[in-house]
Formats: structure tokens, C-alpha cells, sequence
């Protein structure tokens, strides 16, 4: 069948949907609707698809458009439930469970038709990550049984209008209802203003004098004070006071209206470490505004790494044996890995190394695995080209430490999506292991890079050189089957997202337990030392680097603008058409 996605970005959901309906024999096609209604136009007369599937659509379609052809949306509610901000009304309302509703569209929002529906249950986590995993997995479900009934002929849609379905229309979210009393609000109540905010728009505050929108939140089950006051900072986050407890918030951005040049999420810390000194501006308790890459004054609260099980605190990276299995788990916001991470990472991975157990796995929990460096740090910069060269040799440094483990056999199991170096960072390991609703973009064309992390070792090698040049050339996004059928992933992991841990664990253990295992450590060595005879890994290296050298230091290249557009969320005039069939689709995707 031919059918046309509309979308306002070419998001996960968007990428998933493109990813698993190309898989069964589609053809698909993508046009954003941000480029305007005349590009949907354009993009619907070329392709002339059967069908229309809007997976992500912030805007409407035009009259034209869902008057001639069926166009299938895709909202993050049960049916019933209207209005813009249904996943944040969610949270905020502690909903235990949640749904997915395909329906047609038509002249008033989310009315029409029901041809799919799923439910789901609602876990204690942030809008983006609820969004990328229990509603991506729901949606996808939903989208496969609504096509298989379009194709089918005989179905009937169901209408809204049928008394057993009670309809609630739930405005916008605004601001007015996220701002958070600090001085009466009670963690928890915080903690849903952050998760029902997360990834936007935030929870808009006030920090040392400047608003700012928090991002993130985790519980912290020791520190406390005054409510409101900043209390200590941890691997970028802050951790601030509520009424009962306290909380870390991950990420801060600066309001647009406030002038600061970088009005965009990144670590909190440095954020607040950036701002000005102002005339009693302090973090709650007459201390002075800043030093460093945090506030001055605030101590920096390490977690172990081992952090026993029964603390309840945030921390991004963790290690835990079990058995003769190692697991050493990582947890970025975004999946974006700056210089900081992968050195806090490569220290923890090498701690790893030090445990006598026989199998190391690598990731394993929800959401990104990795999605390599991290463009809003990079751009928030005084000098972006260095912390570019920067970020991506401490890249290289964690994927190579990877690579030269030969004493016992890693994994990496991606219970999230990935992309670029964080593509490659799974690939040095021996043994890829992928959630079935993961979606991979093993390539760097969309940001202007030729890309490093030793691809041009690790890609060919498990998919020839053909399949790599094409994936890297091509640079669409690939389905964790896909992924599994030409040699990219080993073995697909068909569990729910809350399941994927236990199940990674069990995996493992049995991968420890296998015999020959002693044997198979010896060939892996052998044969690391066999590669390195014929090219040795510094050699890859040189060249991979020497080529994102020639890019980041000449400010010129196209990568910058297109940094600065990604991170910035503005268009980009390079931005190129995406489709199945090849061809060119009016208003394309980044």
C-alpha cells in the first residue's frame, strides 16, 4: 500500500511508524507539516498514497486534504479524550492507566471516527519517556490493526458519538497550572509537575533570579532543607527543597525572553553557574551565585556507584553484579552523551573491568540507549568546534575501551532507541541484544558528519561494506527487526518495556552460565589481536578524526547550521525528503 505520513517532526513515534510499516512491504513516504499546508498539498499530489497517517501532528490538515482522502490520526488518548495536552493531563492527573486511539480525521479535533485504540499502564515517569516506550509500543499496535482494516475493506469504524464512550475535552496545559509552590507543595506533587513537563515545555520557575524552565525530576531520600533552597548538585543535576523531601532537576532552559544566548535545555548546574552575579541574588541561603561549572556554595553530593537498592536518589550511572554477570546501567537525558558523561562513563566501565564476573552488560533499562555527543552543550559553548573535537575523542575513548575488552564478553542491550555514536557505542560490544520496539539510525548525514566512535571498524564488520555505506548514505531509521535481519542487532528482546530488565537479566545469566564460554572469551582475544595485526584500531581512529577535524574547525561546514537548527528547533533550509520508494517528498525531514 501507499501511504503518506504527515508530521509536525519527524519524531520517535513518527520514525518508529515509518521504520515497522516499511518492514511490511509498504510503501512510505513523509512530509512535514511544519513546512505548511502547501507542502502537505504538494506532498499528497506526487505521492498520491491510498492511505494518510498522521503519527505526531500538532496542527490541522487541510479541508481539502482529509475531505478527499482518509487520514488517520494518531492521539495519545483513549477514545473520548480531546484536546492538545492529553499525555500531560495524564500525569498530572496520576492516571494509573492510559490509551492510544487511532481515528479518522475530520472537522473537529480528535472527534472523528475510531478505527484503533490501546491501553496502557502508566509508570512513574517523565512525559518523553511514557511517550518514546509504553505509548510508542501502544501507538504502533494500534497503527498496524487500523491499516490492516483499512486494507481489509470491511471494517466500520467506530463512532464517538456512541453513548458507552464518555468524551472529555482537556484544554492546553498552561504554565499557570505547572508552577509549583515550593514552600506547600509536597514532593510527590513536584515530582508530577516535572514528569507531566518533561521534555517540554518544562515547569517555568525562578532560579537566582532568572526564570527558567526545570526539566526532569527524581527523588532524593536524604538531603533536605528550607523548601525552594538549592541544596547540593550531582553530575550536572541540582537538587532543590520541597515542603517533605527534596528533588533533583536534571536539566534547566532559559527563557527565550531573557536574552541569554543559549535558551536551551542542558545540565542544570552549568546552566545556573552561567548566570550573572546580580545584587541579592542567592540560592536560598546568602550564598554567592556562582563558581565554576555550578553555583558557588553547593556542595557536589556524589551517589556510589553501587548505590544500594534502597536508597531512592537519582543518579545516571550504576553498576550491580550478579552472579558472574555485571551490569553497569546508564541513563542520559535525551541520550545525549557530553565530554563529562562519557568520562564519568569510561571511569565507570573501567571500575567495571576491575569485578570478576565473565559477561558485562552494558545499558538495560528503559528508554535511550545512546544518542552519541551532545549538540545542546556543544552549541551552548564558548567555542562549539573544540567541544565538538572534545566530545567526540572522549567518545571514542569509551567505544574503544569497549572494543579492547578481551577478558570476558560484553553486551549491550538497548532497551531504547539510539542513534549515530550512540549506534556504534553498542556495536563495539560482542553481542547487540534490542527491545523489539527499538528504532536505530546507525548514521551521521543528518547533522552534516562524516561520524567517528570507529564505525568504519565496527559496522562493516558485522554488515559488509556494502550494507554499511548504504546505511550510512541512505540514513533512514531502522526497526529493531530490520536491524536483526541484515546482521546489525543479534538477538531481538520481545518484551514490554517494563519487562525488558528482568528479561536482559535472565538473558545473561544464561549467557554466563553457557558452556564454552571460557572458549569463546579465547577466540574473541584471538581474534581482536588478528584485526589488530591487519589494521590496528588507532589507525581507524586517525582516519575517522581526521575528517570530523576538517568539519568542526571550518566554520563554514554545514554541520553548524544544522547543530544550531536542531538544538534551536528551527527549520533548516537542507533539510532532505525521506521515502521508501526513493523519491522526492515536498517539505522533507531532518
Amino acid at each position: 500500500m501507499d501511504i503518506l505520513l504527515v508530521a509536525s517532526a519527524f519524531n520517535s513515534l513518527s520514525q518508529r511508524v515509518f521504520a515497522e510499516l516499511s518492514d511490511r512491504g509498504h510503501r512510505v513516504d513523509v512530509v512535514l507539516a511544519a513546512h505548511g499546508a502547501e507542502a502537505v498539498r504538494a506532498a499528497v499530489s506526487e505521492s498520491r498514497p491510498e492511505l494518510i497517517i498522521a503519527p505526531m501532528l500538532k496542527t490541522a490538515l487541510p479541508d481539502d486534504v482529509w475531505r478527499e482522502h482518509t487520514c488517520l490520526i494518531v492521539h495519545p488518548g483513549p477514545p473520548g479524550d480531546r484536546g492538545p495536552s492529553a499525555l500531560d493531563w495524564a500525569i498530572a492527573e496520576d492516571a494509573s492507566h492510559w490509551g492510544v486511539t487511532v481515528l479518522q480525521a475530520g472537522a473537529a479535533m480528535d472527534a472523528g471516527d475510531v478505527w484503533a485504540a490501546e491501553s496502557f499502564a502508566v509508570p512513574p515517569v517523565g512525559k518523553s519517556d511514557l511517550y518514546r516506550n509504553e505509548v510508542s509500543d501502544a501507538a504502533m499496535a494500534a497503527v498496524l490493526l487500523a491499516v490492516q482494516r483499512y486494507a481489509d475493506g470491511s471494517f466500520k469504524p467506530s463512532s464517538q458519538n456512541d453513548p458507552a464512550i464518555r468524551v472529555v475535552w482537556r484544554d492546553f496545559f498552561r504554565q499557570e497550572r505547572r508552577r509549583i509552590d515550593w514552600e506547600n507543595d509536597s514532593t510527590e506533587t513536584v515530582l508530577r509537575s516535572l514528569r507531566a513537563a518533561d521534555s517540554q515545555p518544562g515547569v517555568l520557575d525562578e532560579l537566582l533570579g532568572r526564570e527558567v524552565f526545570l526539566h526532569g525530576g527524581a527523588p532524593e531520600d536524604q538531603l533536605r532543607g528550607h523548601p525552594g533552597d538549592l541544596l547540593a548538585t550531582r553530575a550536572g543535576a541540582v537538587c532543590r527543597a520541597t515542603r517533605d523531601g527534596a528533588v533533583w532537576i536534571l536539566e534547566l532552559r532559559p527563557r527565550k525572553s531573557s536574552g541569554d544566548p543559549s535558551p536551551f535545555r542542558r545540565p542544570a548546574a552549568p546552566v545556573l553557574a552561567s548566570f550573572p552575579a546580580s545584587p541579592g541574588t542567592t540560592t536560598g541561603s546568602e550564598r554567592p551565585p556562582r563558581s565554576g561549572d555550578r553555583p558557588a556554595g553547593l556542595p557536589e553530593v556524589t551517589a556510589p556507584l553501587e548505590l544500594p537498592s534502597e536508597r531512592k536518589t537519582w543518579t545516571d550511572i550504576r553498576y550491580r553484579c550478579h552472579g558472574d554477570v555485571g551490569f553497569l546501567a546508564f541513563s542520559f537525558p535525551g541520550g545525549a552523551m557530553s565530554t563529562s558523561h562519557c568520562h564519568r562513563l569510561l571511569a565507570a566501565y573501567r571500575y567495571a573491568l576491575t569485578r570478576p564476573t565473565s559477561v558485562l552488560v552494558l545499558g538495560g533499562s528503559r528508554d535511550f540507549f545512546s544518542n552519541g555527543i551532545h549538540l545542546n552543550v556543544i552549541e551552548a559553548s564558548a567555542d562549539p568546534a573544540g567541544e565538538s573535537w572534545a566530545n567526540l575523542n572522549a567518545m571514542n575513548d569509551l567505544v574503544e575501551a569497549v572494543l579492547r575488552t578481551t577478558d570476558r564478553l560484553v553486551v549491550a542491550a538497548l532497551g531504547g532507541n539510539a542513534a549515530a555514536g550512540g549506534v556504534m557505542l553498542a556495536l563495539a560490544a560482542d553481542e547487540v541484544w534490542c527491545r523489539d520496539g527499538v528504532v536505530l539510525n546507525p548514521h551521521y548525514r543528518r547533522m552534516g558528519l562524516y561520524g567517528s566512535e570507529y564505525w568504519t571498524y565496527s559496522l562493516p564488520r558485522r554488515v559488509g561494506s556494502e550494507t554499511a555505506q548504504r546505511l550510512t548514505t541512505d540514513a533512514v531509521p531502522l526497526s529493531a527487526a530490520s536491524a536483526a535481519r541484515i546482521g546489525l542487532v543479534d538477538r531481538l528482546v520481545p518484551a514490554s518495556v517494563r519487562e525488558f530488565p528482568d528479561e536482559v537479566e535472565r538473558m545473561a545469566a544464561a549467557l554466563a552460565a553457557a558452556p564454552g564460554l571460557g572458549r569463546r572469551i579465547a577466540m574473541k582475544a584471538a581474534a581482536r589481536r588478528t584485526d589488530e595485526g591487519r589494521r590496528p584500531l588507532a589507525e581507524y581512529r586517525r582516519a575517522e578524526l581526521a575528517r570530523m577535524h576538517t568539519v568542526f574547525f571550518d566554520p563554514h561546514a554545514p554541520y553548524h547550521a544544522l547543530r544550531s537548527a536542531f538544538v534551536r528547533k528551527l527549520p533548516h533550509g537542507s533539510a532532505r525528503p525521506l521515502s521508501t520508494a526513493g523519491g522526492q517528498v515536498a517539505g522533507g525531514v531532518r
